[in-house]
Formats: structure tokens, C-alpha cells, sequence
């Protein structure tokens, strides 16, 4: 029996997903979560062979649960279930230590096909991804310049593009004003562009934001 905690901010999603396991015979739902302290805590404590995480979650995001967990319990393989499309995120997980990246637009039977795969101790890409994964490898001169950014400058930066004001963001990240303006700079100068606007502009030609 593959035991499994799902780790989402939205009710609803939680209980869908709980459903679609539920028709598996070979797995159950032991812990369920809705915030990223929550989704570490129960990781840590229950017992559960797979984790279901989200990434957009309030405190902690699920990037930064999956990094604690790679340190804390390096044997539990993590399933990132998002809503954000795989370039905006998923080379970012899997080398943060995910097992798997999945969109939350996913068929049920691909979800459960991924959970045993991982389950298994393998991992478990896309053919879209996986090509994505190749060309990094091959150290692909085009690599894309927010690859440039740390996780926590990449977060930061979709913010700005979404028009966040730095308060806003300070509040969400539980940062210091003065920490985020730092990111920001940081942001701007390995970007080699200017203003938030400038941000924006480039989030939305790459579709880094809708």
C-alpha cells in the first residue's frame, strides 16, 4: 500500500485528489496538508511514502518543503503537483530534489501511473520535459536567462512581474522590506534590465506569467 500526503492550499483541490486516490486500490491518503510549515510538519512526522506537493502555498512554498525534506528525509520521494506549467518551474524542482513535476491539468490515471513510478524510487518526467532536461545537460548555450536566478530571486521576480508591490511580497515571503529590495536588485542586474515594467514585459513574452 503506497501511502501518500497531499500537500495543497485549496480545499477543494485536496479533496479531489483524495478521490482519484481513493479509486486506487493500491494506495491511500495518511496526511493531508494546506500550508508549507504544515506540509513539512506532517512530512516529517507521518508515516507516508509519497509526498503530493504543491508549489504556490502560503509561507513556505513547496520549492522550499521539498529542499527541507531533501536535508531532513532524503528517502521520500516528492511528486510537485502545480498548477504552472513546466517551463515555469520544473527544471527548478527536479534539481531541487523532486521526483516527479506534474500539472494539475493531468489526466487521473498519469497522476496515479506517476505515484507508483515514484513510489518505486524512479522518477517521473513528461516527453516535453525530459527534452527540456536533455538540452540542459548537454549545456544548451540558449539556456534561458532566469535560469540564472537563485529559487528564491526566481519567486521574487514572478511577483514583481505580476505587479506586487515590495511590501506585498515582504509580507507573503515572510522577508524583511529591505530583503526583498535586495532580491529585486539582484534580480534586475543578473536580468541586465531596469524596472519592474521591464520584468513584466519579459515574464509575459516567455510565459513566466498570464
Amino acid at each position: 500500500m503506497i501511502r501518500i500526503l497531499i500537500a495543497d492550499d485549496h480545499e477543494i483541490v485536496r479533496r479531489g485528489i483524495e478521490k482519484i486516490i481513493a479509486d486506487a486500490p493500491d494506495m491511500r491518503v495518511t496526511a493531508v496538508a494546506s500550508d508549507g510549515a504544515a506540509a513539512l510538519e506532517r512530512a516529517l512526522e507521518a508515516t507516508c511514502d509519497v509526498a503530493l506537493l504543491d508549489i504556490t502555498m502560503p509561507g513556505m512554498s513547496g520549492i522550499d518543503v521539498l529542499k527541507q525534506l531533501r536535508r531532513q528525509k532524503p528517502d521520500l520521494p516528492v511528486l510537485i503537483l502545480t498548477i504552472h506549467p513546466e517551463e515555469r518551474y520544473a527544471v527548478r524542482a527536479l534539481r531541487a530534489g523532486a521526483a516527479g513535476y506534474l500539472s494539475k491539468d493531468t489526466v487521473a490515471d498519469e497522476l496515479i501511473g506517476a505515484i507508483r513510478k515514484i513510489a518505486e524510487g524512479r522518477r517521473y518526467v513528461s516527453e516535453s520535459l525530459g527534452e527540456r532536461l536533455a538540452s540542459i545537460l548537454e549545456g544548451d548555450s540558449d539556456k534561458p536567462i532566469q535560469e540564472l536566478l537563485s529559487d528564491r530571486e526566481y519567486q521574487v521576480m514572478l511577483l514583481l512581474a505580476r505587479g506586487r508591490a515590495v511590501k506585498e511580497i515582504a509580507a507573503e515571503l515572510a522577508l524583511s522590506h529591505k530583503t526583498v529590495s535586495t532580491y529585486r536588485a539582484r534580480v534586475l542586474d543578473k536580468m541586465q534590465l531596469s524596472s519592474n515594467a521591464d520584468l513584466t514585459a519579459f515574464a509575459l513574452r516567455n510565459n513566466l506569467i498570464e
